[in-house]
């Protein structure tokens, strides 16, 4: 089973044909209301791909809160460890140009009074892969860490957005899950090199037993555990929107994971699904379905060096 605990937002987007400069006023291309939030995407894109998933998180006491959780509802993610709190919903607002490039400006709302101790014992067992991001508190992280360690479940942590994490949390992880600014975010921190490559090798040297994994965006992934590093390279799609490739990715990971897939099977899996996702506006629309995923895979390939 795969356990996400995280975030719950709105998305708010409006499409331009450029970023706007400090201080100045564009008009919009259009804009429309997305369910989203890191957490949530992640547990939609596991649930797509295939996987069992339990969610964890929070949301307000708002007319927001029925707009967020509906597709996580509607696609069969189990939300009984949701949340209502005297918070609004979390919300996001993301500009994304013609390009699909994105920026993004979350306001935390309920995602900062989520429970660690909501999350049963049971699901923290050795059946299980906890999957975490950073739009929730360091400290709910860190306590949902020790405690599936101690029952013995796999722990993947996407570390987005950046934010310090010492060796000791690193330590804690089975995978860890970055781009390439959180890469060069955490070697800048750790004195490390910045190059994807060899940051991910780096890592995975210092702290033994954790798979590295960071995404190139167009060029693809790679992962790093220790062993020869694995690079795959991503197919060529028309790029409509970037919002939520990123989640489809980690999701459909996690999904491979517990299915027991090999590593360059989960890989290639995960690139499929991110490259899917900048096909289709909006996060959680764009969220790939495990057919379109098979049907894409023959075009993902294993870098060989």
């Amino acid at each position: 089973m795969v356990v996400v605990f995280g975030s719950i937002n709105l998305d708010l987007v409006t499409r331009v044909q450029r970023f706007p400069a400090p201080g100045e006023t564009l008009s919009g291309l259009d804009f429309a209301v997305h369910a989203g939030g890191k957490g949530a995407n992640q547990a939609l894109a596991a649930k797509r791909a295939g996987a069992d998933v339990r969610m964890f998180g929070a949301v307000g006491r708002d007319a927001f809160a029925p707009a967020a959780t509906a597709l996580l509802e509607a696609g069969g993610v189990d939300l009984r460890g949701l949340a209502a709190v005297d918070a609004a919903t979390g919300c996001a607002t993301i500009i994304v140009d013609a390009q699909g490039e994105n920026c993004i400006v979350v306001v935390a709302g309920a995602n900062a009074n989520v429970d660690a101790q909501a999350v049963p014992d049971a699901a923290l067992k050795r059946d299980c892969l906890l999957v975490l991001q950073q739009e929730v508190p360091a400290a709910a992280n860190a306590i949902l860490m020790a405690r599936a360690q101690y029952g013995g479940a796999r722990i993947l942590l996407n570390a987005a957005p950046a934010r310090p994490l010492p060796l000791d949390l690193l330590r804690q992880l089975d995978l860890l899950v970055v781009n390439e600014s959180e890469a060069t975010a955490l070697a800048g921190a750790h004195d490390m090199p910045a190059a994807p490559n060899e940051f991910a090798a780096a890592l995975a040297k210092r702290v033994p037993g954790l798979s590295v994994i960071v995404t190139l965006g167009a060029a693809g992934a790679l992962w790093c555990n220790g062993a020869a590093a694995l690079h795959v390279a991503a197919p060529e799609v028309d790029v409509v929107d970037a919002t939520g490739a990123g989640d489809a990715f980690v999701g459909t990971l996690a999904a491979a994971l517990d299915a027991g897939a090999e590593r360059e099977d989960a890989l290639r899996r995960a690139v499929a699904a991110g490259s899917l996702a900048c096909t289709v506006r909006g996060a959680q629309p764009a969220l790939p379905h495990r057919a379109a995923i098979d049907a894409l895979l023959p075009l993902v390939a294993l870098v060989r060096n």
